[in-house]
């Protein structure tokens, strides 16, 4: 086991996925200092998923570690339809989004989510394939919303489309969701995180399926914050979760990528406050999908997510896909041992100054699993 794992109290979550599944990577991750696998649901099978936890488990048991298993839910996946081939749009080119049949023929883009057309407004942005395309509705009607491109790009089947200004009427917690959550729980996950959150409400739906489930209720939930209304309602949405996920991706479609770092400070300095576990996520070693060193930039970001409080970090494709999986983890557990090494204070004055709740909260991710076995 590497020396430095015993050394830091800032989690490393490690996202399972193709380049990681087989036993000898995630051997080596485990003795790299993972501390938590997570299992993303918006790929692969619920077959996999089983399989997968239960490797997890018994590389865990025999290397007497432990890590708890994180189930993400896929949320609301919001994307255009069929086209009969990309349409190559311009600034200034005016493209139709409706919910009747459509193939793209003349510019009219078939949208199959009727919420997402009904709560249209004038001066709505449209943001496609994650902001690579950007449209602004000048006509909003019951079946069709009309927008301008305002930059312009490649559209093909299928891409993704958001609407940050618009609340969509698209609930957060989709019934694939709740399928997957019962299957999840069943297979003993010790969180699940729930996409696209807006309020707590949303975490409340999730607590409510859990209760009915054998070992549900002992669940963790995890509330990622990738919405413009999540921010708004931040409060409440800490108070309601057992864990927080600041999701920059989404968050930076939904935002302005100027806006990010901020609202990231902010979650996190609110998280140590109230006590809940707050985890950051997203491009923190993004270079080290097919390099095996960081940039100089990536190495500083994830050391100030450190020095700021968090209280674990996350690796989505560095792990899932990427050529280095295990060499993310050492680096991600190297900086930030360095970093709490070097402002020890800084960094427990921040997690429990003012402190409201009691328990430890650096220790809350990786212990889940002794707490509910």
């Amino acid at each position: 086991m590497n020396p430095l794992v015993s050394e830091t109290r800032t989690k490393i979550v490690c996202t399972i996925g193709p380049a990681s599944r087989s036993e000898g990577v995630l051997r080596a991750m485990i003795r790299a200092g993972m501390d938590v696998a997570r299992i993303n649901f918006s790929h692969g099978t619920k077959e996999e998923h089983g399989e997968d936890i239960a490797t997890i488990w018994r590389i865990s048991g025999e290397e007497e570690a432990t890590v708890a298993i994180l189930a993400d839910l896929q949320g609301p996946k919001l994307r255009i339809g069929e086209l009969k081939g990309p349409l190559d749009l311009k600034k200034g080119d005016f493209i139709s989004l409706t919910d009747l049949p459509a193939d793209g023929s003349d510019n009219v883009i078939p949208l199959p989510h009727p919420g997402l057309i009904g709560s249209a407004k004038v001066g709505d942005r449209l943001l496609f394939d994650d902001g690579l395309i950007e449209a602004v509705v000048r006509e909003a009607r019951p079946d069709a919303m009309i927008a301008e491109v305002v930059l312009g790009g490649r559209l093909t089947s299928h891409k993704g489309i958001a609407a940050p200004s618009s609340g969509g009427g698209i609930e957060a917690f989709t019934d694939k969701d709740r399928d997957d959550a019962r299957y999840a729980a069943a297979h003993g996950v010790d969180f699940i995180a729930l996409s696209f959150v807006k309020r707590a409400e949303d975490i409340d739906s999730l607590r409510r399926l859990l209760s009915g489930i054998e070992g549900g209720e002992g669940v963790g939930i995890v509330a990622k914050i990738e919405k413009r209304e999540a921010i708004e309602n931040i409060d409440g949405i800490i108070r309601a979760a057992d864990a927080v996920m600041v999701a920059r991706g989404d968050l930076g479609v939904e935002l302005s990528p100027q806006e990010v770092p901020f609202h990231q400070k902010e979650i996190i300095r609110r998280c140590n406050r109230l006590g809940i576990p707050v985890i950051t996520a997203t491009q923190m070693l993004q270079s080290m999908i097919s390099s095996p060193r960081p940039t100089r930039a990536e190495a500083s970001d994830v050391a100030n997510a450190v020095l700021d409080g968090t209280d674990a970090l996350m690796l989505s494709a560095e792990t899932a896909s990427g050529g280095y999986p295990v060499e993310a983890v050492e680096m991600m557990r190297e900086i930030s041992a360095i970093a709490e090494r070097k402002m020890p204070s800084r960094i427990d004055e921040l997690r429990f100054e003012e402190l409201e709740h009691t328990h430890p909260v650096t220790d809350a991710i990786s212990d889940a699993t002794a707490r509910i076995a």
